[in-house]
C-alpha cells in the first residue's frame, strides 16, 4: 500500500546508500542502517518489490484464511435453508398487487403469476436444532458449526451486476475481488503460491473473470484460476531443453532489468511484474505437489466423494458427466491450498439459476455440493485449522415465491431472481456457529429481522481478517476506494 512517488523517493535513497558503502565503507552504512528511519524505510521498499509480503493487519485476527464458496445464479432458500409451510397452503394462488405493483422481475409475468409451495422436506440438525432441507444431509452434520443467515439482501436482481456487486461490493466492472482487497491488505502468507487462488465447476459464471479481478489495485492482487487438469496454469512447465539453471539465468536478467525500470519511474506494475515471475518459479516446484491427490489417504478423498459420479442425475444448468468429481476435488484442494498459506480461496460453480425444472435442477446441484462441502468443515475441523479458516456459502440473490411463469414455456416450474430475502451461512475464522440470523416473511418475501446488506456482510469478513473496512482503501483517480464503498456495518450478532 505505499505510494509511488514515496516509492521512487526510497529507491532513490537506497541508491545513495549504495554509492555511500563504496565511499565510506560497509562499516559506516551498517551504522547507518541501525537508524529506525531507514531500517523502516528498507522495509516498505521490501514490500513494494514484493507485493505479497505479510503485512500486519490493523487489530488482531480472527481468521488467517477464507474459502468463499460462490453458488452462481441463486440457490432457492425457500427450498434449502428458509422453510415456508404458508406457501404450501397458497400454492397457485395469486398474490395481493401490494407485494409486486413496484417490483421488477427478470422474466415473471405479474398478470399471471401465482405462489409456488416447496415440495423439500426440512428436518432439524445438531443441538442447536437448526432446520435445512432433506437435499442436505450432510450439511447437517455441521450445523452446530454453521450461522445461517435468512436476512440477506441486495440490490441488484439480474446475475452479472449481482455477481459482482456480492464479489466486488459494487455492481459494475472495474473494481477489485474482496479476496483482491484481503490481499492487498494483508499480503500473503505462501512464497510458494499465490495469495489468491480461484477454482471453478460446472458450466462458468456470466461474470467471469470481473468476479475475481485486481480492479484498479496492482495485478499482484486478482485471483489465479487453476485449470482442473494437467498444470493448473497453463505454460507453468518449461519446454523441453530449459533445464532450471537456465531458467534462472533468465529470470535474473529480467528482475535486474526490471528493478532498474522500477527504480527509475517507480510504477507498482513493475514490481508485480517481478514478483509474478518469481512466483511462478517458486510454483513450479510447488504445484505438482499440490495437485497430487493421491497424497492424502484413500478414506479422507472418500470423505469428499473423489472420483464419484453423477449418480444417475441429470441438469441442463448444472453441468455434466464430471461436475460432482470436479466440485469434490476443487473443495480438497481449496483445503489444500489454505494448508499451504493461500490466503483467499474461490469456489465458483454455476449454475443455479433455476427458472424451471426446479426440483430436478436443484436436486442435482444440491447433492453435488453437500457431500464435498460438509467434508471441508469437518476436515477443517479435525485438522484444528476450521478456527482460523473462515468459510463462506453465498450467491448473488435468492429465489421468488412465485412460480416462474415467462412467456412460452410451462408455468411454475422454476422461481426467479429475488433479491428482497435470501439465505447464504459462514463457519468458522471467528464465527459463532449453532445460530441462525434474520427471519423472514411467512411467504419469504422480505426479510423481518435482522436484516444484512451485501456491504455489510464485506465489512465483517474484513473485521474477521483484522481490517477496519473503513481504513482498508486504495486511492485511485483522486479519491479513496474501498471494499464497502460509503456503506457497511459490522454485524456483530455472526461474531464469536
Amino acid at each position: 500500500m505505499i505510494d509511488p512517488r514515496e516509492h521512487q523517493l526510497l529507491q532513490t535513497r537506497r541508491r545513495f546508500l549504495g554509492n555511500a558503502a563504496n565511499s565510506v565503507g560497509l562499516l559506516a552504512l551498517a551504522s547507518l542502517l541501525q537508524q529506525d528511519r531507514l531500517l523502516a524505510a528498507e522495509a516498505a521498499v521490501g514490500a513494494a518489490t514484493d507485493p505479497l509480503v505479510p503485512r500486519p493487519p490493523h487489530f488482531a485476527p480472527k481468521a488467517k484464511s477464507c474459502i468463499f464458496i460462490y453458488l452462481e445464479g441463486a440457490p432457492s432458500q425457500i427450498d434449502l435453508f428458509d422453510q415456508k409451510p404458508k406457501l404450501r397452503e397458497l400454492h397457485g394462488q395469486k398474490l395481493p398487487e401490494s407485494f409486486t405493483k413496484e417490483v421488477r422481475f427478470a422474466f415473471i409475468q405479474k398478470e399471471s403469476a401465482t405462489i409456488l409451495g416447496s415440495p423439500r422436506e426440512f428436518n432439524r440438525y445438531g443441538k442447536c436444532g437448526m432446520e435445512l432441507s432433506d437435499l442436505l444431509p450432510h450439511l447437517g452434520q455441521c450445523a452446530d458449526d454453521l450461522c445461517l443467515i435468512r436476512s440477506m439482501h441486495t440490490d441488484q436482481f439480474n446475475h452479472h451486476p449481482g455477481q459482482l456487486l456480492m464479489n466486488t461490493g459494487f455492481p459494475t466492472l472495474g473494481r477489485p475481488a474482496a479476496g483482491a482487497w484481503i490481499t492487498y491488505g494483508l499480503g500473503s502468507a505462501s512464497r510458494n503460491l499465490p495469495g489468491y487462488v480461484v477454482l471453478s465447476a460446472g458450466r462458468g459464471t456470466s461474470g467471469g473473470a470481473s468476479n475475481w479481478s485486481s480492479g484498479f489495485l496492482p495485478t499482484t492482487y486478482q485471483g489465479v484460476l487453476f485449470r482442473n487438469q494437467g498444470d493448473p496454469i497453463l505454460n507453468l512447465s518449461n519446454p523441453d531443453g530449459l533445464s532450471e539453471a537456465m531458467q534462472r539465468k533468465s529470470l535474473d536478467a529480467l528482475r535486474d532489468l526490471n528493478q532498474e525500470r522500477l527504480g527509475r519511474i517507480g510504477d507498482p506494475e513493475i514490481a508485480s511484474r517481478i514478483a509474478a515471475y518469481e512466483l511462478a518459479f517458486r510454483m513450479q516446484a510447488a504445484a505438482p505437489e499440490l495437485m497430487d491427490l493421491e497424497s492424502e489417504p484413500q478414506h479422507v478423498r472418500e470423505m469428499y466423494g473423489i472420483g464419484r459420479d453423477e449418480q444417475g442425475l441429470k441438469a441442463s444448468r448444472g453441468g455434466g458427466a464430471g461436475t460432482f468429481n470436479t466440485f469434490s476435488t476443487n473443495c480438497l484442494l481449496a483445503r489444500r491450498l489454505v494448508e499451504r498459506g493461500v490466503r483467499f480461496v474461490n469456489l465458483f460453480h454455476a449454475s443455479w439459476d433455476h427458472h424451471s425444472n426446479l426440483d430436478e435442477e436443484l436436486t442435482f446441484c444440491a447433492r453435488m455440493a453437500d457431500q464435498p462441502v460438509a467434508a471441508l468443515l469437518k476436515d477443517l475441523k479435525q485438522r484444528g485449522m476450521l478456527d482460523e479458516t473462515l468459510v463462506v456459502w453465498a450467491s448473488e440473490f435468492g429465489r421468488t415465491p412465485l412460480g416462474e411463469n415467462r412467456r412460452g414455456s410451462v408455468p411454475n416450474t422454476g422461481r426467479d431472481h429475488h433479491p428482497f430475502a435470501f439465505s447464504i451461512w459462514m463457519a468458522g475464522g471467528g464465527i459463532r456457529g449453532g445460530q441462525v440470523i434474520g427471519e423472514t416473511d411467512e411467504i419469504g418475501w422480505n426479510v423481518t429481522r435482522d436484516p444484512i446488506h451485501v456491504h455489510d456482510l464485506h465489512a465483517t469478513i474484513l473485521h474477521l481478517f483484522g481490517l477496519d473496512h473503513t481504513r482498508l482503501v486504495h486511492r485511485f483517480q483522486g479519491r479513496d476506494f474501498r471494499l464497502t464503498d460509503v456503506a457497511g456495518n459490522v454485524v456483530t450478532k455472526l461474531l464469536a
